[in-house]
């Protein structure tokens, strides 16, 4: 990783892993420990963030293979909606649920919406090792098919529904946008893709400890839960997808430090030489979430409000 760090984002970091000890890095393959420290930092990133008022939500669920899928509408009380919405898939490496994640996307989403005006529908996807591929990714096609059925009890033009996604939830909502496009439908209008986890081949590499707030042990942690040894497909692992073209336009961003950056920038590249209208944002000084663990910092908000004016152009 070349470059120095943002300055901002680096104290954020510092200060949440204050008091955390010196307790190694949890071994490749251990996702109780993963699960248990994300809990730790994200608790701590939460107690950092704003209230967001004018926001109301609604409880909603689908039955899946025998198992109920829940999801949560979020929409900005007391206006009239635009018309448009966006699917929103939380990050967590493919092995973190709403469950251990939840109250800081709860936080998250609350703030696009109230920003934007745009509703979104958060769904709670299984996650692996417990449903490995393609049970989080189906789960997040039924929730899209969902959302497109109900439009217009929800006050949304179908044709105007969105998918984003952040880290692990930016990979699904690419492979989302495949399948969609490769099952004819439901349509989709366009994909944001934030710091996308799309390559199960991002494995070796080095950084400074501070800044791998998603590593690259920990990247072969997730994407090894997802794949139960079995090998990737373009669906699983959106950038071996070999034909790009026929895609829905795409917003995508992520931090000059992020492990993912190599990735999510060649299919950023890809997208364009198939033809997709695609917008990337590459933030120097930056690793992966920085804008969850720093809200406050200046290029958080940068990144935060070119999300929400792309959500807003819906």
């Amino acid at each position: 990783m070349a470059g120095p760090p943002d300055a901002q984002v680096l104290a954020a970091l510092l200060a949440l892993r204050d008091g955390a000890g010196d307790t190694p890095p949890p071994a490749v393959g251990d996702v109780a420990a993963r699960r248990a420290n994300a809990g730790h930092t994200f608790r701590r990133a939460l107690a950092s963030r704003p209230l967001i008022t004018g926001v109301q939500t609604q409880e909603f669920s689908l039955d899946r293979d025998g198992s109920t899928i829940r999801m949560r509408w979020y929409r900005r009380a007391g206006t009239d909606q635009p018309g448009s919405a966006a699917l929103y898939l939380h990050g967590g490496g493919m092995i973190l649920d709403l469950e251990r994640v939840g109250e800081l996307y709860d936080a998250a989403v609350r703030g696009y919406v109230a920003a934007s005006g745009v509703p979104m529908l958060v769904v709670d996807y299984r996650v692996a090792p417990e449903f490995p591929h393609p049970a989080p990714l189906e789960d997040c096609y039924a929730a899209l098919r969902w959302l497109a059925g109900h439009a217009g009890e929800l006050g949304v033009d179908a044709s105007r529904v969105a998918v984003m996604g952040d880290s692990a939830g930016g990979g699904l909502a690419a492979g989302v946008c495949l399948l969609a496009r490769d099952r004819a439908g439901p349509a989709i209008c366009a994909q944001l893709l934030i710091y996308p986890m799309l390559d199960d081949r991002t494995r070796a590499g080095t950084g400074p400890a501070p800044l791998l707030t998603w590593s690259y042990d920990d990247n072969a942690t997730g994407w090894g839960a997802l794949l139960d040894g079995r090998a990737a497909d373009g669906y699983a692992a959106p950038a071996r997808a070999d034909d790009l073209a026929g895609l829905p336009p795409a917003y995508l961003d992520v931090g000059g430090l992020d492990i993912f950056a190599s990735e999510d920038v060649g299919y950023a590249h890809r997208l364009i030489a198939a033809g997709v209208p695609a917008e990337l944002h590459v933030y120097p000084g930056c690793p992966h979430a920085f804008d969850l663990l720093a809200p406050g910092a200046d290029v958080s908000q940068r990144v935060i409000a070119h999300r929400v004016r792309y959500l807003a152009s819906l």
